[in-house]
């Protein structure tokens, strides 16, 4: 079945309604708004829209909210008459794959490691996604960007997620969430390679504040800004195995 955002949108409404705190446990979301706030920006939708649909679902489940008593609209009914059966794990799947990108590749390497740091990392990438839907929604109405054109890198690891251009100028910008106010980013080698070389073309945007309210702060050359990098050198051991092909 082919989902539409609106779909995805609802169904968001539906998982949140019917298991409640569970589902934001499973997300690893502190709160309603943190759910509302970064699920909605990763499916291109608005939060509001995410709780309008919670609000919707809820009296027919039990939780301590009473929602809209009125009957489900059209939509929404042929959402819970095709959705409503699954049981937590597979909803919890299924609400995995609209907000982690690469969902079935992450998934499929997590089963074979099967690190204690698994769930961690899924919450990063879900806040990460959300921060990036966030900046494509918004970059439009920042004064630098305006009337630039969007071209996103997101998947070609060359060192930032987006880049911005206007006729021979251009943004490289690596954009990063956080859950809170404030909190700690981190740049690969790559990411602090490409912006020592670009410098000011160079823009780190940081969306904060998915708790709450989510709101954004820019770094124009942010390795001569008044962020302080620390270099973190990890060590690895590296295990590789040779085998010889005879004529």
């Amino acid at each position: 079945m082919d989902l539409t955002k609106t779909d995805k949108t609802t169904l968001a409404g539906l998982y949140i309604a019917k298991f409640d705190k569970q589902a934001l446990e499973a997300l690893g979301f502190s709160g309603m708004w943190q759910a509302f706030n970064v699920i909605g920006y990763s499916l291109g939708s608005s939060p509001a829209s995410i709780k309008n649909y919670r609000d919707e679902f809820d009296r027919l489940f039990p939780n301590p909210r009473k929602g809209w008593q009125r009957e489900l609209k059209t939509r929404s009914k042929k959402i819970f008459d095709n959705f409503n059966y699954l049981d937590f794990v597979p909803f919890t799947d299924l609400m995995k794959s609209f907000l982690i990108p690469n969902y079935e590749e992450e998934k499929s390497v997590a089963a074979l490691i099967n690190s204690d740091n698994n769930e961690s990392v899924a919450k990063r990438l879900i806040t990460g996604k959300a921060a990036e839907e966030y900046f494509k929604i918004t970059y439009p109405s920042i004064v630098e960007f305006k009337n630039y054109d969007l071209k996103d890198t997101t998947n070609l690891a060359c060192g930032f997620d987006f880049k911005l251009f206007l006729d021979t100028d251009f943004y490289c910008v690596e954009v990063k969430g956080l859950n809170a106010n404030k909190g700690n980013i981190m740049f690969t080698e790559k990411e602090f390679f490409v912006a020592s070389k670009l410098q000011r073309q160079y823009c780190l945007f940081v969306v904060k504040n998915f708790v709450e309210k989510p709101y954004h702060q820019i770094f124009f050359d942010p390795l001569n800004s008044d962020l302080s990098f620390q270099k973190n050198e990890i060590i690895v051991t590296q295990i590789n195995y040779s085998a010889l092909i005879k004529v």
